[in-house]
């Protein structure tokens, strides 16, 4: 590589942006210039079946998509937490166990036992008996999360390698009155 101002500039060689190498990649080494790919002068119009639109629309409409896509698999999640009795561990006073993360409290809730016994091992407590109750998943996110007084969620699965789910105290997953992107969030609800 030559040194901008350094003794190839002496010699009559004129120093390069580094972004020519990367430029000149495409076409191989020992190529002439007959040899490279040209650019066709004259780029035929679009015909009816080819879209008109610019790629960055395209883009844009396949990230619309992208997202409405990631909507409707969690909506289907969703109505599967909410008709599924889960796992609610429970602590010796007869509530919930939860954690706090962020200013959020999370009531875990597990899909089965193994899912439960894979986060009492990461915690390091797999030897002590877990009690634990079965609960809907509708009770929890319709009954649970607004009875803790705090903004709260569920957290299924935790612990579990890549089965986790967060079900956050939004609109849509808890009561308004417990969704805390709302302007009734801690209104009692009637």
């Amino acid at each position: 590589m030559a040194d901008p101002g350094g003794s190839d500039s002496a010699a009559g060689h004129i120093p390069r942006s580094r972004l020519s190498d990367y430029i000149e990649v495409a076409a191989p080494l020992d190529a002439g210039p007959e040899d490279r790919p040209q650019a066709d002068p004259s780029p035929s119009p679009p015909t009816p079946n080819e879209p008109s639109e610019p790629p960055t629309s395209r883009a844009a409409a396949s990230e619309a998509d992208e997202v409405a896509r990631r909507r409707r698999e969690f909506a289907v999640l969703l109505g599967e937490f909410r008709r599924t009795a889960v796992l609610l561990p429970i602590v010796e006073d007869e509530t919930p166990l939860t954690g706090d993360y962020v200013g959020i409290r999370w009531i875990y809730a597990f899909s089965d036992e193994a899912a439960l016994a894979r986060f009492a091992i990461a915690r390091g407590e797999g030897s002590r008996e877990w009690p634990y109750r079965r609960v809907l998943g509708a009770r929890l996110l319709d009954a649970a999360v607004p009875a803790t007084g705090v903004p709260c969620g569920v957290a299924l699965d935790v612990g579990s390698e890549g089965d986790g789910v967060l079900f956050p105290p939004v609109t849509g997953i808890v009561p308004d009155a417990a969704a805390l992107d709302t302007e009734t969030y801690g209104e009692k609800s009637r």
